[in-house]
């Protein structure tokens, strides 16, 4: 009995020895590793590329791949996007996550309807619309609609 627990203190301590750690989760293609093309696409996100976490790296490196069969509007559009995200602050970023996931949970209905308020808005007067709007700092200023 003594002998078997033993054994087994014995077989636990060198399997214990020999163990190594746990891989943590790839953080994905380092700027470097990508391509000319992929660079080039993502030149915004070069600065904060290694901050960014594996799932972010994939979804931009997506977009990457799908944005040579892009219209030149819609590579023109993702480029000035691309450039908006990069100048967020990482609360921004967070804040801007938190509002989409709250848009695409409603209903289509209350997402139309929140489409027109915001064309309404964008129809408004320069001055009319500062009177709306955030106080600096707090909301990324609004672009043209999205249709």
């Amino acid at each position: 009995m003594v002998r078997g627990a033993l054994l087994a203190l014995a077989l636990a301590f060198c399997l214990g020895a020999n163990a190594q750690p746990a891989k943590s989760k790839p953080a994905g293609p380092a700027w470097g590793e990508l391509t000319v093309e992929q660079q080039e696409i993502l030149a915004p996100l070069k600065p904060e590329w290694q901050s960014l976490d594996p799932d972010s790296r994939r979804r931009w490196i997506g977009v990457a791949k799908r944005y040579p069969k892009m219209t030149p509007k819609g590579q023109e559009r993702v480029q000035k996007r691309m450039q908006k995200w990069a100048s967020l602050t990482p609360e921004q970023r967070k804040q801007a996550r938190e509002n989409y996931r709250k848009l695409a949970k409603q209903r289509a209905e209350e997402r139309e309807k929140l489409r027109e308020q915001w064309k309404e808005y964008l129809a408004l007067p320069p001055e009319e619309r500062s009177k709306h709007a955030p106080p600096p700092g707090k909301a990324p200023a609004p672009e043209k609609s999205r249709k």
